[in-house]
């Protein structure tokens, strides 16, 4: 049997990763396991040299690893495009969420606010500052810990109105995903993949990270709330 393949992803790729995975591996005959952990651990990880064979995060992560020699720049390519949902527990009122005055009333009307620690969690913390917000709704702020989804804490009622990569909230139970963001507002994150320089096996882990990128990964990347990369970095 070949080789696994490894590799290491931030949450909001964990369930595109795993289902890509499957299909590769059952294309290729070649295992695939990508652990799934909160951004800024995984990046970490890379960066102590952990043998990780790809790492899939937002893109300015793999900028900074690309800077520190810890990923191979020749082999990174741009997956999807992931845009920012809002949630509340199921069965719920729907705040309009249609305007970005609209989304601004609605956090100020809301009980508890809850955002994660990777970029949609940075973006929304500027826009309070910006709206001259921050300070009035800072008691109720809810950060979810890294790695767990803020639609959980929805879920269990901890947090009324939950912000979140569309992808993090969608498969979730016990949420209603009311809608993204408007345009005005919305903050798209690109995620990147690429080979890590401490993969022993670079030839079998640039062919995964090709595949990941392919037309082939499209339709799968829909389905996960995300809009395929037109055609990666590579």
């Amino acid at each position: 049997m070949s080789e696994q393949i490894t590799g290491i992803s931030s949450m909001a790729t964990r369930q595109l990763l795993a289902e890509l995975g499957e299909e590769y591996e059952r294309l290729s005959g070649r295992p695939v396991v990508i652990e799934s952990v909160g951004g800024v651990a995984a990046a970490r990880r890379v960066q102590d040299g952990e043998p990780f064979d790809i790492v899939v995060l937002a893109a300015d992560a793999i900028d900074r690893l690309a800077a520190a020699g810890r990923i191979d720049p020749g082999s990174r390519v741009d997956l999807a495009h992931s845009g920012v949902a809002i949630a509340v527990v199921a069965g719920a009122p729907r705040p309009a969420i249609g305007t970005e005055a609209a989304v601004r009333n609605a956090i100020l009307a809301a009980r508890s606010i809850g955002y994660s620690t990777g970029p949609s969690g940075s973006h929304l913390s500027r826009l309070f500052e910006r709206w001259g917000i921050a300070e009035t709704i800072a008691p109720r702020i809810v950060q979810a810990p890294p790695g767990v989804p803020v639609g959980a804490l929805v879920a269990r009622g901890e947090v009324e109105l939950g912000f979140q990569q569309l992808s993090e909230l969608m498969h979730l139970a016990g949420i209603d995903v009311i809608g993204p963001l408007p345009p005005e507002i919305q903050i798209i994150t690109v995620f990147s993949a690429a080979v890590c320089t401490a993969s022993a096996q670079h030839e079998a882990a640039d062919e995964l990270v090709s595949f990941l990128a392919s037309p082939e990964a499209d339709s799968l990347k829909l389905r996960h709330g995300m809009e395929p990369a037109s055609g990666g970095s590579k």
